[in-house]
């Protein structure tokens, strides 16, 4: 009878540490740890707590106040909220709480939004400093500077972090150690200058399939991810490609300041289609099954979602006014609006609207969806974590 006891409570234990491993690993996969998130999307589709039907029961769960706005787009990864603000500070937060984890002062404005990887938050700032910090301390690990404040925000993969600096120029830089892998001067320098300028953020690299992908002045960059050689580029109209790609079943999605949203072949740099929309598309697209979901600033201040095969518009959605980049989970699509202050959650397939969070003045910051929470930042200097009630 005692070896029975004995074999019920090792099988026990054995399931426990099984569930424990599978609950772990889902949360890891719920992470959103950088901008693009790691499939170049912003789509996450692990998140299986909110949804349709029960994100319009959305509400506050905390807010943390910072010393500035906060512009800069939030990553979540083990339990642990990292963004940047205008105080010139690097937060990292409880994710459940809003408790403040650690800060790092940096010698600017921090606009760029952070990658997390291999135990270390990579993050830039106006100061034109990339900086590497320790996931758990906020310990400075090195810093790599630029020419240009560095607004953009890293990208990490094969052990290489990418970023673009206001000098015009791409890095790819050693993510252990922050040596210089090599660097692209991308086109019309000065004009790029001039919109980052008058912008805050610029575009942030994405990588796939040994491609980095970046806007630079009014050109799309299509970069070897080991090498930084040219592989294609692509000129839109006149007036800049600020708007970070998003890369999904081999086509690069893209807008621009010249009122288009464009559809490129990612291999190639091919056009597959344009969408005219009535505004500056500042905006980074989001894409998830098969349809592409982007923001325009005034006087157009719609978010459309296009099917991504054709450019066709499937749905538009009023809003004040998008600065901010779509996030998509399970069904639903979330923005901030520039104008009234407020996140919105939106039904992915038919646009009509689920819930609103209101912030109180502008949100630039883009939201991230993590492990049933939305997380974003404010310009009333304020850090939002929206959860069921």
């Amino acid at each position: 009878m005692k070896s029975i006891r004995i074999l019920v409570l090792m099988l026990w234990a054995c399931f426990v540490s099984v569930a424990w491993s599978q609950q772990q690993a889902a949360e890891h996969s719920n992470n959103w740890t950088e901008f693009h998130r790691t499939n170049m999307m912003r789509w996450n589709p692990y998140e299986h707590v909110l949804s349709v039907k029960t994100v319009p029961s959305l509400g506050l769960k905390w807010s943390y106040s910072t010393g500035a706005h906060v512009d800069s787009s939030p990553a979540a990864a083990s339990g642990v909220v990292y963004i940047g603000s205008a105080d010139h500070k690097v937060y990292a937060l409880n994710a459940r709480s809003g408790a403040k984890v650690w800060s790092y002062t940096t010698g600017s404005y921090v606009y760029s939004s952070p990658a997390v990887a291999g135990g270390v938050v990579y993050i830039g700032s106006n100061d034109g400093n990339l900086y590497a910090l320790e996931v758990r301390t906020g310990a400075k690990l090195w810093t790599y500077k630029t020419s240009g404040a560095v607004s953009s925000s890293p990208t990490v993969a094969d052990g290489l972090v990418y970023v673009l600096s206001d000098d015009g120029n791409v890095y790819a830089l050693n993510a252990s150690t922050g040596a210089k892998v090599w660097s692209y001067t991308t086109g019309d320098v000065e004009l790029y200058r001039q919109l980052c300028t008058f912008l805050c953020v610029s575009s942030s690299p994405a990588v796939a399939n040994g491609s980095v992908y970046v806007g630079g002045g009014d050109t799309v960059y299509a970069l070897n991810a080991s090498t930084g050689t040219l592989l294609w580029s692509y000129t839109t109209g006149t007036g800049g490609a600020l708007s970070s790609p998003a890369v999904a079943n081999g086509a690069l999605y893209v807008g621009s300041f010249d009122y288009n949203v464009y559809a490129l072949n990612a291999s190639t740099g091919v056009l597959l289609w344009t969408y005219a929309t009535g505004s500056y598309v500042y905006s980074s697209p989001a894409v998830a099954n098969g349809v592409v979901y982007v923001g325009c600033t005034w006087p157009d201040t719609h978010i459309y979602a296009l099917k991504a095969s054709t450019g066709a518009k499937l749905w538009s959605h009023s809003t004040d006014g998008v600065d901010s980049s779509p996030a998509v989970a399970n069904g639903v699509v979330y923005v901030g609006d520039y104008s009234d202050g407020s996140v919105y959650a939106l039904n992915a397939r038919t646009g009509a609207r689920l819930w609103g969070g209101h912030t109180g003045t502008a949100v630039q910051s883009s939201p991230v969806v993590a492990n049933g929470v939305v997380y974003v930042g404010s310009e009333p200097n304020k850090v939002y974590a929206f959860g069921l009630k």
